[in-house]
């Protein structure tokens, strides 16, 4: 029996064909996503579901989609799907990561321009009947300092383009290295440095706790007098509230939005102001992005649901059916290892070395470092996947290598990750026992042998007596429960590290009572997803 995909949002007639080319009963009705009733009614008929971002993928339609086994997301942004429910029911989530890059950078170029001229506003006049040429003085792009606030692939692109229209270009990227920056011609800065020298500032970053109101009340008060904004990346990165603000006070001359903090944006701070130039979330609407998207994103189902065939996807590996029951522990272990990494690493990663010791070198290697390096960038970059992970990876300039050896020592395998950035090195190794659980087995050089919770507590401090009665005194009297305690030490008096593994979140209030503590020097949160 042929697989059957629902697309309940508009794709071309071209992507709807290419299901039917490749052997997939196609249901094509592009008003449904936007009947959450009559979906959930349905949605249990179908392998496979397409969508754009009318539909919503939520838990209780889930509940509903006993035989889906896929969903396809024609474009980057999957924050319409709940991929954490999607996950435990086994539902693979695809998305489209590239196929809008060009499109959404050339809207923020464009948001530039707008701004930078006052164009819709002297439209808006001149049309009315009036000739206001001297309300309307703007200024010039060339010779200007462009802002970029993330270098990937988006950024990039932006970077590009801003360089060829004779601007001075400042990015600031944690994962940018130097020698990356030097290759696309532009000044790697830190960010206080990019506030107070740029004359235009654009956000090409995804929305996480790290970059949420990146530019907050206080950071914007240490932009550049006069500055102009654009944000063509995520509403959330910008305190809208505090922008309008700024520009009322004439701090910041100008701002184009095309995403907002709540959306359909049918209000906003910034709504109404002068010097501002609004449009509905339009990076992505160019008809060759959107038939782009679609045609990808129908050819990674069908390839899926007929060969078995993965790519793309945000919550599993792109791996083959035969590879999978052997794989599926091992890239586990790989994505907490990186998770571990990037979760503790703040200073921008200059080289990655990944060690496979005995049966962990025989196996798709491959698929093992894309999930280590998908773990990695994860805490900067949450829609990150194991195909788009190794290419940002690579456009940052970071050294990246693999080294496999025979079984040395007392595991049949293991995995271990090496980072080095400007300041220090970090290492993690892990393995998987017979249970199929992911374990620690060193940190920073020091031997341990920890389980993985989704919620854990790294400390690392100086090897003096009382820590442990510390730590589980400081948590016990915070209410929170400790599963499992591992420690590790260097030698007596050195470095010494604690791995906790805790029934929920901790908060960093009680998270400074134990950096309060002289020997702690680091207590970071860790969060795994390994249920």
């Amino acid at each position: 029996m042929a697989p059957r995909v629902l697309v309940s949002d508009e794709l071309s007639e071209t992507a709807v064909q290419i299901f039917r080319d490749r052997g997939v009963e196609v249901d094509f009705q592009p008003k449904l996503g936007k009947d959450k009733e009559k979906l959930a009614e349905i949605i249990g008929n179908y392998d496979g579901l397409a969508i754009r971002s009318a539909t919503k993928v939520t838990e209780k339609l889930i509940a509903e989609a006993t035989n889906l086994k896929v969903v396809g997301r024609a474009g980057i942004g999957v924050d319409n799907v709940d991929i954490p429910a999607a996950s435990r029911r086994g539902i693979i989530v695809m998305n489209t990561p590239f196929g809008n890059s060009i499109t959404t950078a050339e809207h923020a170029i464009a948001l530039m321009f707008a701004v930078a001229r006052q164009l819709p506003a002297a439209d808006n006049s001149t049309q009315a009947g009036k000739w206001e040429k001297s309300k309307f003085m703007g200024v010039e792009i060339t010779g200007k300092v462009l802002g970029v606030i993330g270098a990937g692939n988006i950024g990039s692109i932006v970077c590009a383009r801003a360089i060829g229209l004779k601007m001075h270009v400042l990015a600031y990227d944690p994962f940018l290295s130097k020698e990356r920056a030097e290759e696309m011609g532009v000044v790697k800065v830190e960010l206080d440095e990019l506030l107070a020298q740029a004359d235009f500032i654009t956000l090409h970053v995804p929305l996480t706790d790290k970059t949420r109101n990146i530019l907050s009340a206080e950071a914007l008060a240490k932009t550049k007098p006069g500055v102009r904004i654009v944000n063509c990346a995520r509403g959330g990165l910008v305190d809208e509230k505090a922008l309008a603000d700024a520009l009322k006070s004439g701090h910041v001359a100008g701002a184009g939005f095309d995403v907002f903090e709540v959306e359909p944006a049918t209000e906003s701070p910034l709504f109404g102001l002068p010097n501002v130039v609004c449009t509905p979330h339009l990076g992505a609407s160019t008809t060759e992005a959107q038939e782009n998207v679609a045609l990808q994103v129908a050819e990674q189902m069908a390839d899926y649901l007929v060969k078995g065939a993965v790519s793309n996807a945000i919550n599993m590996p792109s791996i083959t059916a035969e590879e999978a029951p052997i794989l599926k522990p091992v890239i586990r272990l790989a994505d907490v290892l990186g998770a571990f990494v990037g979760q503790v690493t703040e200073s921008a990663i200059k080289e990655i070395e990944i060690l496979y010791d005995g049966s962990t070198a025989t196996m798709n290697t491959k698929a093992l470092t894309s999930a280590v390096l998908a773990g990695l960038i994860r805490p900067q970059v949450a829609d990150v996947n194991m195909v788009s992970a190794p290419i940002m990876i690579k456009e940052k300039g970071i050294i990246l290598s693999e080294v496999k050896r025979d079984k040395t020592g007392v595991f049949d395998g293991y995995i271990k990750l090496t980072v080095k950035t400007a300041n220090q090195t970090r290492s993690v190794a892990g393995t998987v026992f017979s249970d199929g659980k992911p374990r620690f087995i060193q940190i920073k050089g020091i031997n341990l042998d920890a389980d993985v919770g989704n919620h854990m507590v790294y400390l690392t401090n100086t090897d003096v007596p009382g820590m442990i009665g510390f730590i589980g005194t400081t948590l016990g009297d915070a209410n929170v429960n400790i599963a499992n305690f591992q420690l590790g030490r260097e030698k007596q008096g050195g470095d010494a590290i604690a791995l906790l593994y805790v029934d929920g979140p901790v908060s960093e209030a009680v998270l400074d009572k134990l950096r309060a503590n002289p020997a702690v020097r680091q207590a970071k949160p860790l969060v795994f997803n390994v249920d």
